[in-house]
């Protein structure tokens, strides 16, 4: 996958097409499809200009009740499409607000994103949203955008489970959810989270723990897939049994989504 899946924006965080990734059966999931970012709450006109031809009908916000109040999204004019969501909090304490002001700012910042990792194969509410993501972006025409806060956490799991299911290998998953790191607007996500968050810690993060907290790591996506293989013995048997992924709906995902 040589092509770059950045959209240019000014005032959201991470929006990339997550298609084009081969398959292992030598098929390759479509572009202009399947989108993800952060929230759009400072999106410029400019970018809602730069999305509105991208035909997004389908708007998947993961996001909870408090984080949607304090952050309404932009949407292009005239949009008329979908946007789901869960009515209530999506996890116990949203992965940029929690803070200890106990810990060192480095040990906060890569223990509070692996406690994000540890609790959400189980949170009910994320599974949920799992379920719907999956299952709406199955049935509905035109593309869909998925998204969270910072468009790499809760959405970046989202992502790897749609590439699992459409065949894409293990290693390009991770390549996939490890792409969030090379985005070109990390300063827009750190304007929106590092002074609330420093306030709240009562001092600066240096630069490696900013970048732990904001970016991603492979030990995150280990800590969340350790879990969800200890429960259901693998990450299909956590997909079936926990998400809900029958044959039928992978069936769908691929045929709509594998070229």
């Amino acid at each position: 996958m040589i092509r770059d899946p950045f959209l240019e924006t000014q005032g959201i965080h991470n929006f990339r097409d997550y298609g084009g990734w081969r398959t292992q059966d030598g098929g390759q999931v479509r572009t202009g499809l399947l989108y993800r970012s952060g929230h759009h709450v400072e999106a410029t006109d400019e970018d809602l200009a730069a999305i509105a031809p991208l035909g997004i009908h389908t708007v998947i916000d993961l996001r909870g009740e408090s984080e949607r109040s304090a952050n309404p999204c932009r949407r292009v004019e005239g949009f008329d499409g979908e946007v789901v969501f869960y009515e209530g909090e999506t996890t116990s304490s949203p992965p940029h607000m929690d803070i200890d002001p106990e810990m060192t700012a480095s040990d906060f910042a890569r223990e509070r994103m692996l406690a994000v990792y540890t609790r959400m194969p189980d949170n009910p509410a994320m599974i949920e949203m799992f379920h719907r993501y999956l299952t709406i972006i199955a049935e509905r025409e035109g593309a869909s955008l998925v998204h969270c806060y910072a468009g790499k956490d809760r959405t970046g799991v989202a992502a790897t489970m749609l590439l699992h299911i459409l065949g894409v290998s293990e290693d390009d998953q991770r390549r996939e959810f490890l792409r969030t790191n090379e985005s070109p607007t990390f300063d827009i996500l750190a304007r929106q989270s590092l002074p609330g968050i420093e306030a709240r810690l009562g001092r600066k993060l240096d630069e490696g723990a900013a970048k732990d907290l904001l970016g991603v790591r492979e030990e995150y996506l280990d800590r969340y897939l350790e879990i969800a293989r200890a429960r259901h013995g693998s990450f299909d048997g956590y997909l079936a049994q926990a998400i809900g992924v029958d044959d039928a709906l992978r069936a769908r995902l691929r045929a709509k989504f594998v070229a």
